[in-house]
């Protein structure tokens, strides 16, 4: 039975009130999501999130209603598609993926279902009497028979992500007692302040945007520089250099400022600065030694008052 005009109505308001309250929303795909999971997630979430379904028409009709107040939710219209709802935050959008996808419920194999992974059958006894030996046989599952029971040979892929579930592999599995798969919520898409992206840019770390960030400065300074157009990111390296080039006409010529006076000088002697560096670098290494042994005699004195307690000998 549908939804009255009344309970429509309400819909759109509480969608406003929410839309208003929170700045992300995340589009979660509910599908094989029971009632009592639904509940456990609703609760996990409550502070944090606020979980709203509904019908995809009454949710389009419901986003359209309001885009004339805020239009950058007709980025989210195609993704309204499937069976999905939305999970309202203003909280850290990590922790709330988090959350959502956390509860996994596992549940048996059903003939004609999506596998959502490659599910294997593990060798070992299975404590089938023999008498079902031909039904492992069937599905060319390699057997022998061991204390009087069904062994499975050697690991066995008996489905495969993406394809549906056979009944004779779903017979089976229920058999062993197997339950391969796991259901709950998965994150679709997230929409934050009007941009819609996909979950797993939450996993992007601090140090890869900011790598990325830094690469992208190196690329704006060289174009920069090769163009001799210059931006804020390239003005320090054409200061840099500049200086250089004042630095090799000074060098070259007879002009002098306070800046080349010194590499002047070595130019000119280097001989000089040379036996200069050389004999200025035992003298450095012996401040270096001295420094390392003060705090060696210095404990080793504390260590000798704290031996003889501020008395001699024979006192």
């Amino acid at each position: 039975m549908g939804a009255t005009r009344a309970q429509k109505a309400l819909y759109f308001v509480k969608l406003k009130e929410l839309v208003v309250k929170f700045p992300s929303i995340f589009i979660v795909n509910v599908d094989n999501v029971g009632s009592n999971q639904m509940h456990q997630i609703r609760v996990a979430l409550r502070g944090k999130g606020v979980v709203v379904m509904g019908k995809n028409t009454m949710v389009r009709r419901a986003l359209r209603s309001i885009l004339s107040d805020f239009p950058q939710f007709e980025r989210l219209l195609p993704h309204v598609k499937g069976n999905i709802g939305f999970v309202f935050t203003s909280t850290d959008l990590k922790d709330v993926r988090d959350i959502i996808t956390s509860n996994k419920v596992a549940a048996p194999a059903r003939a004609g279902a999506f596998a959502p992974r490659d599910v294997t059958i593990p060798a070992g006894n299975t404590g089938m009497e023999p008498g079902k030996t031909s039904f492992f046989q069937a599905l060319g599952i390699p057997t022998k028979i061991a204390r009087g029971t069904i062994e499975i040979v050697s690991d066995v892929q008996v489905v495969t992500a993406g394809t549906r579930v056979g009944p004779s592999e779903a017979t089976l599995l229920n058999m062993l007692n197997i339950s391969p798969f796991t259901y709950g919520m998965s994150v679709v898409q997230i929409f934050d302040q009007g941009n819609v992206f996909l979950p797993s840019m939450l996993d992007v770390s601090e140090k890869e945007l900011l790598d990325r960030f830094l690469s992208g400065i190196q690329t704006v300074a060289a174009i920069s520089l090769a163009l001799h157009y210059p931006t804020i990111v390239s003005v320090m390296h054409s200061l840099v250099n500049a200086y250089k080039n004042v630095l090799a006409v000074s060098i070259a010529t007879d002009y002098t400022f306070e800046g080349s006076e010194k590499i002047k000088e070595v130019l000119a002697n280097p001989e000089a600065f040379a036996a200069a560096a050389a004999a200025a670098a035992p003298a450095a290494e012996a401040a270096a030694a001295e420094a390392e042994a003060a705090p060696a005699a210095k404990e080793e004195e504390e260590e000798e008052s704290e031996g003889d307690m501020g008395f001699g000998l024979f006192d």
